[in-house]
């Protein structure tokens, strides 16, 4: 199932991979709440919408569609992976699709900030059209061709084999993971750049791609080695196999909310536009506040030189 492990694995370590299993809801559970979290803020804060944080935004759109997609498969019992439905191949299928935008669009990121820094060629003049048409066309075929030779190659299980042998699978891992080798070489240039010649410049421009920088070597070592681990054969120790289950489970799990702290909560256009909303609102609220006090407060004097005259004639 949604774990990278092949059955043999599961039967042998039943509670192990249990466990793995809590850490995978708790982790997917914790990611999707922190993903909205960013994908609301990105959304509502127009102030800083330009071209780097739309790509994060569609980034993190990727995880959370993927992470509802890794919930739809956790509803599929193991009777109806055995048989094959048509609507478990299409569920599979999507999740596939939103794996693969997700590299896409990590690919994406890093020829953003190649594009900039080394190629020293103008944001302004890249086009938002070309990065979409990346991030969420280009994955089409490549699904479409793993669909078609799934179909008639490999047409089990709900197309989510992951035991060896299940070549048809390399169809899209294949560009998964030239996309990130690109990306290491993209950011091997960025890192040697920065280092040799902006150390000396403190423009705001070049700190925020040195922070975007930073969070980018941060995120793509983690996106690539959570991917690559489908590959590694963790050995035929007990202890190995155990160590493999929980670190996969863990990094899978928590990918979406690793993006969501570097790329948004520690965002610093994302921070200051949110502590100028505060403000904005705190301002709002209390001049609303001393204006209601204002309007309770009976400040009439005629009202009150009436009430008066009135009670000294009764007297």
């Amino acid at each position: 199932m949604p774990l990278p492990l092949g059955s043999s694995t599961i039967r042998k370590y039943p509670m192990h991979y249990k466990i793995a299993l809590i850490i995978n809801y708790l982790g997917h559970c914790i990611s999707v709440g922190a993903l909205v979290v960013a994908f609301i803020l990105f959304l509502c804060l127009r102030s800083i919408r330009c071209l780097r944080n739309i790509i994060h935004w569609n980034l993190i759109t990727t995880f959370i569609l993927r992470n509802v997609m890794w919930f739809l498969l956790q509803l599929i019992d193991h009777n109806i992976h055995e048989s094959n439905e048509p609507w478990c191949r299409l569920i599979t299928t999507i999740y596939n699709y939103f794996v693969v935008t997700n590299f896409f669009w990590m690919f994406v990121e890093g020829c953003y900030l190649h594009t900039a820094i080394v190629m020293t060629y103008s944001t302004d003049k890249l086009r938002k059209w070309v990065f979409l048409f990346i991030g969420w066309c280009i994955p089409c075929p490549i699904i479409v061709a793993w669909a078609i030779g799934k179909l008639y190659y490999e047409n089990e299980q709900c197309w989510f084999g992951k035991e060896p042998g299940k070549y048809m699978d390399y169809i899209y891992q294949g560009p998964v993971i030239l996309v990130l080798l690109i990306n290491f070489v993209f950011l091997f240039n960025i890192v040697r750049i920065l280092m040799t010649k902006l150390r000396a410049s403190t423009t705001s421009e070049t700190i925020q791609y040195r922070k975007a920088v930073k969070a980018t070597l941060v995120l793509l070592p983690l996106l690539g080695i959570t991917y690559m681990l489908f590959f590694v054969n963790p050995g035929e120790d007990d202890i190995s196999q155990i160590v493999f289950i929980y670190f996969n489970s863990f990094l899978q799990s928590f990918q979406g909310f690793f993006v969501s702290v570097f790329y948004c909560f520690l965002n610093g256009e994302v921070r200051s536009a949110v502590r100028k909303r505060w403000h904005r609102w705190q301002d709002n609220h209390a001049l609303r506040v001393r204006v209601a006090r204002a309007m309770s407060i009976p400040t009439s004097p005629t009202r009150i030189s009436f009430h008066s005259i009135k009670q000294t004639t009764a007297v």
